[in-house]
């Protein structure tokens, strides 16, 4: 299995570019699995009952809300850290702070060195559509597999999470 992309060519609207015809990729959307869902493959995979992952799965959504929002970089184990972080607008004078200069507030999650490597090591198939929906090329990656790093870089405590943070 592998990342699946569509390429679809589509008449530019804006651009330097404009009125021509390009091949736009995108990620397709996949569906969101539900808790139930994780929760089951969970049980089945790990031998605890869905009740007691369950109930785990409740305290550890609040514990990392709770710790995200004293500021705290939490841990979420296997997968990476995830934190709390904002945009906002520079001023030259201490008299101009205030919380009006906060443009975005976002979640910053940095994933673990294993999880990128899992993307890094996952197969990307392309499917080309041209611009009347006729499936025209389809492609599989052959490619190194570079992985952008973005989140790494704006984690003062440090990069992914190779360790078991529980024990």
């Amino acid at each position: 299995m592998g990342i699946k992309v569509k390429a679809r060519q589509t008449k530019l609207s804006v651009g330097p570019s404009k009125g021509e015809y390009r091949f736009i990729m995108q990620a397709e959307i996949y569906s969101t699995l539900k808790r139930e869902k994780v929760i089951s493959e969970a049980s089945i995979r790990s031998g605890i009952p869905k009740g007691s992952l369950q109930a785990a799965w409740e305290a550890i959504g609040e514990v990392v809300k709770a710790w995200t929002t004293e500021g705290h970089s939490v841990a979420l184990p296997g997968v990476g850290t995830m934190r709390f972080g904002l945009q906002a607008a520079a001023v030259s004078k201490v008299e101009d702070v205030g919380t009006g200069l906060i443009t975005t507030r976002k979640v910053i999650f940095t994933p673990s060195t294993t999880i990128k490597q899992e993307l890094k090591d996952t197969s990307i198939n392309i499917t080309c559509y041209d611009k009347d929906g006729k499936v025209i090329k389809q492609v599989t990656s052959s490619d190194p597999g570079n992985v952008d790093d973005e989140g790494g870089t704006d984690n003062p405590g440090g990069g992914g999470l190779d360790e078991n943070p529980l024990g």
